[in-house]
């Protein structure tokens, strides 16, 4: 007597935990996510009490570009570029969310996001080189661990 058996695809929770902690490998890449969309809503908020929140932001840029072209560019219209930003980051967001393919431009786009903050001054640094140190871990683990974002 012959029995069939029925293929169950695997899913994430049937799959060992990796490293020496029991979390599951999406959770960096949702907790990213989530706090890009939070951040969106953040420069909405910003856009709608008052888009000149954004005038000193490249005051200590580390180049003279950064600085005129932030004076000449973006606060000639902030709140049209502080939308572009909350839409950046919603979209930036949204693709870690969904995961898979999207997954791997979200991580990209968070951390060269994160990169071309560096331009905008040593007090930056403070955020974005920690922020980096915990991005580019997550990311590649999410990237090596996820089945999804391999297709």
């Amino acid at each position: 007597m012959t029995t069939a058996t029925r293929a169950v695809p695997a899913t994430t929770q049937d799959r060992e935990p990796l490293g020496p902690f029991p979390l599951h490998h999406a959770l960096g890449r949702r907790l990213v996510g989530g706090f890009f969309l939070v951040m969106g809503g953040v420069h909405l908020g910003l856009v709608s009490a008052d888009p000149q929140t954004y005038a000193g932001f490249a005051d200590h840029g580390l180049f003279p570009f950064v600085r005129d072209g932030w004076q000449q560019i973006v606060m000639a219209e902030p709140a049209v570029y502080g939308l572009l930003l909350m839409t950046g980051e919603i979209a930036m967001g949204t693709a870690l969310l969904v995961g898979g393919r999207a997954a791997r431009y979200g991580w990209a786009e968070v951390i060269v996001f994160h990169l071309l903050l560096l331009l905008f001054g040593w007090g930056v640094w403070v955020w974005s080189i920690p922020a980096l140190a915990v991005l580019v871990p997550l990311a590649l683990r999410d990237l090596r661990t996820s089945p999804e974002s391999l297709s």
